[in-house]
């Protein structure tokens, strides 16, 4: 198991998928449990995230213009509070309405600067099929990259999932495997994923999908189950540290290059982020 993580890193945690809005979907029921979920967060190391509620779910009427005022009331009464947490307005894009979404409603709920644009995509629990690859590809089309959010929560992705989602990747899409994933919460099949995305270095980032009052773990609770298969101290900082921050405030560009510039250049960014964690963990 890897030594713990010194102090001067604990506290630059960002969380890129969290349910913290409340009263608009599954997450925090109220603004009493959003602020109480905040406040862990912050004690846990948190210090930047993305709230990120279902957009074009069949089963929650969000308005994506709806979430800035929302996102911003939540940040005040934080700020209100003394909570060191800053939030930044998102959602998570449900693969059955992606279609549906015009490049301007995608844009109210992406990061990233212009030309560097991405939007967190839902993987579908049943298994990565045509709807989701369609949806990806709508995203692609409209000028954004996609963030894949907890893919080793669909069904048979170490049969043939990950085979499917190769096109996207290749073409820049990341994955985001779930903190509850690796510690055990959604079943074995999750955990087995999970961990193989973390192993193979597949994974580009760890997020929580905390939803405040019944999945209240936080981003920090994922590192020692990281940890645990094996990713190094240098791993877990790249993973919930160094490239969630870098999506956050340098965006995913798009890759339009021929396939082979494409792989290059994934290898020069990826040694680049491998470096950047090396050199943090030395200044520790």
């Amino acid at each position: 198991m890897s030594p713990p993580l010194p102090k001067v890193l604990s506290v630059t945690r960002v969380d890129l998928h969290l349910h913290l809005l409340p009263g608009v979907d599954d997450g925090a029921p109220d603004e009493a449990t959003a602020v109480a979920h905040a406040a862990r967060m912050v004690a846990d190391g948190v210090r930047e995230a993305t709230v990120t509620p279902h957009v074009g779910s069949p089963q929650f009427d969000v308005e994506p213009d709806e979430i800035h005022e929302r996102c911003a009331a939540l940040q005040r009464t934080l700020d209100q509070e003394g909570l060191d947490l800053q939030l930044h307005p998102g959602g998570e894009v449900h693969p059955a309405g992606a279609g549906d979404l015009t490049a301007a409603e995608l844009d109210v709920i992406a990061h990233g600067p212009a030309g560097a644009r991405w939007v967190l995509a839902e993987v579908p629990f049943a298994g990565i099929d045509d709807v989701f690859l369609d949806g990806v590809s709508t995203i692609a089309g409209r000028g954004f990259g996609v963030v894949i959010a907890h893919p080793e929560r669909a069904v048979g992705l170490l049969d043939d999932g990950l085979a499917r989602l190769g096109p996207a990747l290749e073409a820049g899409a990341v994955l985001q495997v779930n903190a509850c994933s690796l510690m055990g919460r959604q079943g074995p099949e999750a955990l087995e994923a999970a961990r193989h995305l973390i192993r193979a270095r597949l994974a580009y980032l760890i997020a929580s999908d905390g939803h405040p009052g019944h999945r209240d773990h936080t981003l920090a609770d994922g590192e020692p189950a990281a940890a645990s298969v094996g990713a190094s101290r240098a791993q877990i900082v790249q993973l919930t540290r160094a490239n969630p921050r870098f999506l956050l405030h340098h965006g995913l560009p798009r890759i339009d290059a021929p396939l082979p510039t494409r792989l290059g250049l994934g290898r020069v960014a990826l040694g680049q982020a491998r470096d950047a964690a090396r050199r943090l963990d030395a200044a520790a």
